[in-house]
């Protein structure tokens, strides 16, 4: 189970990069840190600055097709960054027109929003999004992890790092189904 990683260069929430990437590799899976300019990434923890990660490969150079899924850590500033990148947002795009399942954590769904993949779906995320969330056609709720199928899709969202163990559970849950 090969799962890509997008975050920008800076502005992720650490913790939501460590534990999920933790629990795809414990699973026996092979996580691939993916960034929109090559180098390392700068983690935060909220507003502290926390550890760097090399990035594996670049945004622009891959292609959904050779992932079996996709993890959206948060941040405030890391998926702000993101969905402006078009790059970035048609690749998180192209998970859904593949079917192949994608989990968002926090602040993460902004990129979603962008990448216009929400309408009709019901998800969560940290709550300052709820309207964001509606207005671009999803139904938010208040669960500490949700995971919604539409069609080929399967999308995995949880609020905040408080949720991680859950999400991490159903995620991989989730993904290996999708892998067969």
């Amino acid at each position: 189970m090969r799962i890509a990683f997008l975050m920008a260069p800076e502005g992720v929430e650490q913790i939501e990069l460590t534990e999920p990437w933790q629990a795809v590799t414990d699973a026996g899976g092979e996580p691939v840190l993916v960034s929109t300019e090559p180098g390392e990434i700068q983690a935060f923890d909220h507003l502290d600055r926390g550890e760097t990660f090399p990035v594996d490969q670049v945004v622009g150079e891959v292609t959904a097709e050779s992932f079996d899924g996709l993890v959206l850590p948060g941040g405030v500033a890391n998926p702000d960054v993101l969905r402006l990148d078009g790059t970035a947002v048609s690749f998180v795009r192209s998970f859904f027109e593949l079917g192949r399942p994608v989990a968002a954590i926090c602040h993460a769904p902004w990129t979603l929003i962008e990448a216009d993949v929400l309408a009709g779906r019901v998800l969560t995320s940290w709550p300052s999004l709820r309207t964001d969330i509606s207005n671009a056609g999803g139904t938010w709720v208040d669960e500490q992890v949700r995971v919604c199928v539409e069609g080929p899709n399967t999308l995995i969202t949880s609020r905040k790092p408080d949720d991680l163990k859950a999400f991490c559970e159903t995620f991989l849950t989730e993904f290996k189904k999708s892998a067969g």
